[in-house]
């Protein structure tokens, strides 16, 4: 009997923080595969079959930049995130039925921006300011667009017949829009996000929170 297909798209950035709040480490390539099984069991994707999983994120910089306060040099590619994101791309790329496709990151021209915790102790009680008060200022590219340009382009070719979308970013409402009225199901996965805009809810077929 031919089942009809459908696709996981993953928005990566979301993912990893979700489950990093909900496991209390970060994620593995494992923990993302167990988060896909457990969208592949739900009820109204039974008669549906899995073409693939696309994983969408940007990697993080590895440039080598000067520190804010201090002009001492620090290199990117050594911090834990850096370390982290490439050894779970490596991973994940291994995964069978895998996909992984790649944004772009980019320091904003100032490349640091203070932290608000700072900036109120800083208010309360004026001392030095260090390093340690700021935080990278970087900007994701291309990672909404390619998602939303997937789900075009597996619904124009009718490549699937639903999609399964683990974001809360309302962005993709367009994007869902569109897909409907091509006749695909629209499955929202949410990871229980608060901040998930009822429009973004609204205009899925179903929610998975």
């Amino acid at each position: 009997m031919y089942l009809a297909r459908y696709a996981i798209l993953l928005d990566g950035g979301f993912v990893t923080r979700k489950l990093k709040e909900s496991l209390g480490k970060p994620a593995t390539a494992d923990d993302i595969m167990a988060l896909c099984d457990e969208i592949r069991a739900n009820p109204n994707l039974k008669n549906y079959e899995l073409l693939r999983i696309y994983y969408y994120d940007a990697p993080p910089s590895g440039e080598t930049i000067k520190q804010p306060v201090s002009g001492e040099e620090f290199q990117l590619a050594s911090t834990e995130r850096y370390r982290h994101a490439q050894s779970l791309y490596d991973q994940l790329e291994l995964k069978d039925g895998v996909a992984i496709r790649m944004g772009e990151t980019r320091l904003t021209p100032h490349q640091w921006k203070m932290k608000p915790r700072s900036a109120r102790q800083l208010i309360k009680e004026p001392r030095q300011i260090e390093d340690r008060d700021f935080d990278l200022d970087i900007g994701q590219k291309g990672v909404d667009i390619r998602i939303g340009l997937d789900m075009a382009r597996l619904a124009l070719r009718d490549t699937v017949r639903a999609v399964a979308v683990v974001t809360g970013d309302s962005d993709f409402v367009p994007a869902f829009k569109f897909v409907r009225r091509e006749g695909v199901k629209v499955m929202l996965c949410t990871l229980g996000h608060k901040g998930a805009r009822r429009e973004l809810k609204a205009h899925a077929d179903f929610v998975l929170s």
